[in-house]
């Protein structure tokens, strides 16, 4: 790797995020980009380490981090992140908390780079195989890919460790050494350690083949991509809902081909075939009375209204009741529902002196809701306006004292409605806009 070699593969880009974990590959990286910086004062950039809470050692990797991004004069960001325990596994969950974390401290304009490199990508292809993934899998990780609202590039790709090794011992950087890397209980360092050094001895060239390998089934899924794009866009609602009709008479690698993509746009993990067909013969045709649903890796994919839904799995509410003894404040709703505020200039009327303030998500008997006659229960009310069943429990429900005033951007009762004038509004800020 040469000073300009990643000029030429990172511009036109001048405003980069750099995953900094302070190992070898990411200082090499974060160093090359300083360098540039001192001959192009155009570059800015910015470091994120993830403090994933998992080695003994790792507030002394931050230190360290803190130390080379002053000495380098490199803004860095320390995210302290708690992983999902959703059962996916420790480097899955480790790698889906620090990309979050990734998304949410992107600033516009930023690109944002890690630091992977060639041999990663042979260890990822091999994952691959393992999995018995099909092309998606099997072209590993893209130089250059959507991400948030950005890119996400890897500017030393087509780097061998060896090369990295070279620059970081020839310009004296110093970086940590992770313990669990030697742990080859990890699938991916069992690669590293075991199985590679053999591959690579006998064959030279293997990481670099595979490389080549890995492009050629991107290239082949960037062709199925834009082959597909119009009729995928043709068959999603502008709430990202997959009408199922028109999938039932395709093939079923067709069918598989559109559920993927549309599974990736919403950001949801990729399915194995056999979650693809769970998808398709549990969800999408199920009996039309059923409400049916398959789990993956904190999404569910649900069925309304003759639609696939993908949405994030969320706890119901059913039995929460929340005090709001200061309704001048806002309400930290639980399990990252949002907030709560009310606001004048509204049509519910305010809440009496004497009247207690809570929120729920359940409500009991009949109701009569503004705009419609007569009273129904909740259930048929949420029918009535649409609201898709994982909605429904989730959904905050204003009470003043044992009756119902209001649902979060739904409906306001009769007995919430404001008479003079001077009444608020129920405002739901929901986690992530």
């Amino acid at each position: 790797m040469t000073q300009p070699s990643l000029v030429q593969r990172l511009s036109p880009h001048r405003q980069f995020l750099v995953a900094f974990s302070g190992g070898l590959d990411s200082t090499v990286l974060l160093h090359q980009l300083v360098c540039w910086r001192q001959q192009d004062p155009s570059v800015v950039l910015r470091a994120i380490h993830i403090h994933h809470g998992i080695s003994a050692n790792a507030d002394s990797w931050v230190t360290h981090c803190q130390q080379v991004c002053e000495k380098w004069q490199v803004p860095l960001v320390v995210e302290r992140v708690q992983l999902a325990q959703s059962g996916a596994g420790l480097e899955a969950e480790a790698r889906q908390a620090r990309y979050q974390a990734f998304r949410e401290t992107l600033q516009a304009g930023e690109v944002l780079l890690t630091a992977q490199h060639q041999d990663d990508q042979s260890e990822t292809l091999l994952l691959a195989l393992k999995r018995g993934s099909g092309p998606a899998g099997l072209s590993a990780m893209p130089f250059d890919a959507p991400f948030a609202h950005t890119r996400l590039m890897r500017p030393l790709l087509h780097d061998s460790r060896e090369s990295l090794l070279s620059w970081a011992q020839k310009h004296a950087l110093t970086w940590i050494e992770d313990e669990s890397n030697q742990d080859d209980t990890y699938d991916r360092n069992f690669l590293r350690l075991r199985v590679l050094p053999q591959l690579n001895a006998r064959w030279p060239h293997f990481a670099h083949a595979v490389a080549r390998s890995a492009a050629l089934c991107g290239e082949q899924e960037q062709l199925l991509d834009e082959l597909l794009a119009d009729e995928l866009s043709r068959l999603q609602s502008d709430e990202g809902a997959l009408a199922i009709a028109p999938m039932v008479m395709m093939s079923a690698p067709k069918r598989a081909a559109i559920l993927r993509r549309w599974l990736s746009l919403h950001h949801a993990p990729m399915p194995s075939r056999e979650m693809l067909t769970r998808i398709w013969h549990e969800v999408a045709l199920a009996r039309e009375d059923a409400t049916p649903c398959v789990h993956s890796g904190g999404f569910e994919v649900r069925r309304f209204q003759q639609q696939l839904w993908c949405v994030k799995a969320l706890p119901g509410q059913t039995n929460t009741v929340l005090a709001w003894p200061d309704t001048t404040a806002s309400l930290s709703l639980p399990d990252n529902l949002g907030e709560l505020s009310l606001v004048a200039g509204g049509d519910i009327r305010a809440p009496h002196q004497d009247e207690e303030v809570t929120v729920r998500f359940n409500a009991t008997g009949k109701l009569h809701i503004v705009g419609r006659n007569g009273g129904r229960k909740l259930k048929k009310i949420w029918q009535e306006l649409g609201v898709p069943p994982w909605l429904r429990d989730t959904t905050p429900l204003l009470f003043y004292g044992e009756t119902l005033i209001a649902a979060a951007g739904y409906f306001v009762t009769h007995d919430g409605v404001c008479e003079d004038g001077n009444g608020v509004a129920l405002r739901w800020e929901k986690t992530g806009g």
